[in-house]
């Protein structure tokens, strides 16, 4: 089997910087971890506390401190810095060849998606973002390994688009809709996703949206290990 990673992310329409910021990194045991982080409203306030959480939380994980832990330390220090006036939503995907299980840590009210074959399951146990208070607690899913399994996680731009004109986006139908007429890549799936949250924000996203998906499948190739990145740059 190999694990393949996507992500899609866009800025919030007219505003240079996004508040969502995104981090891979490799665990002291094997595997890998992402970090997501949305901090609260958009631009470069926002940006400087999803950078500080992520930051925050990788530093620990490449430490080995387990995700939870990393999770509620990050919590504790933007609540201290912050004296509790700012949040920021957090979301880990980790890969861990240790245990052979992928562990995923929210601290996001948006939900997140689990797909096996047909079943898509929303996972939207109530959630509460980082820095509200002390000793603020991820909801921790863990799972084994096993092709087919698909996961999508996305920042709460996702969640709100197509509000502002009455037609919010239905997240679970958009996902089985792209899974059953195709059998996409990660990045695939992540473009549709969104490209259909930009298309119901009349193509002027009224947050930044990020869209992480993670999909198990069987191994074909190499024992190479590959990353691109894509990032468009305006002149």
């Amino acid at each position: 089997m190999e694990i393949q990673i996507a992500v899609a992310k866009v800025n919030k329409y007219a505003v240079s910087e996004s508040g969502d910021t995104l981090e891979v990194i490799e665990r002291p045991t094997g595997g890998l971890s992402v970090v997501l982080a949305d901090g609260q409203t958009s631009g470069r306030g926002a940006k400087a506390v999803s950078m500080m959480v992520v930051r925050k939380v990788i530093s620990l994980i490449a430490e080995g401190v387990r995700d939870g832990a990393a999770a509620r330390a990050a919590s504790d220090a933007l609540f201290t810095d912050k004296a509790g006036k700012v949040t920021c939503t957090l979301n880990i995907a980790s890969v861990d060849l240790h245990t052979k299980t992928i562990v995923l840590a929210r601290n996001n009210p948006a939900p997140m998606y689990i797909c096996r074959g047909e079943t898509i399951e929303a996972h939207a146990e109530e959630s509460i973002s980082l820095g509200t208070s002390r000793n603020v607690r991820p909801v921790i899913t863990e799972l084994e390994i096993e092709a087919g399994l698909t996961i999508v996680i996305f920042s709460d731009g996702i969640s709100h688009a197509g509000e502002r004109r009455g037609q919010p986006m239905n997240v679970g139908q958009a996902i089985r809709s792209v899974l059953e007429d195709q059998d996409p890549t990660p990045q695939q799936l992540a473009d549709a996703l969104l490209a259909q949250a930009i298309r119901l924000d009349d193509n002027r996203p009224a947050d930044d949206i990020s869209v992480l998906t993670l999909r198990v499948s069987p191994r074909n190739g190499d024992d190479v290990r590959r990353m691109s990145v894509r990032l468009p740059i305006h002149a």
